[in-house]
């Protein structure tokens, strides 16, 4: 009879558990630690807010910076295109040979 009775308060192991009951638990977990972790957080220094705040003033400066640099660097670009493209032009002007002054185009300022 001793026997008997053991058996009856002995546990009982589950083996298959439904994967949803686990998913679920599994969730409820991980929302209890994120909520514990935002329970022990404390309020935000001032003086991060204020090194927070520091470091968008310096991006924006650095963005603007940079956006300066490119478009000079455009412009250089283009200044340089044209200055390509005239020489180029003199370049066939002069390269055909045999020109004199009186075929060269008048000049710009007497």
């Amino acid at each position: 009879m001793a026997l008997c009775s053991r058996r009856t308060y002995a546990y009982s192991r589950v083996d298959n558990e439904d994967p949803d009951e686990k998913i679920h638990r599994r969730a409820q977990f991980l929302i209890y630690k994120v909520l514990e972790q935002a329970d022990s957080r404390r309020k935000p220094s001032f003086l991060r807010i204020r090194l927070c705040r520091l470091k968008v003033k310096i991006g924006r400066k650095l963005k603007l910076r940079k956006r300066k640099v490119v478009s000079f660097c455009a412009a250089r670009v283009r200044v340089h295109k044209k200055i390509l493209k005239q020489l180029k032009s003199w370049r066939l002007l002069f390269s055909r040979g045999g020109t004199n002054i009186a075929t060269l185009p008048p000049p710009l300022f007497t």
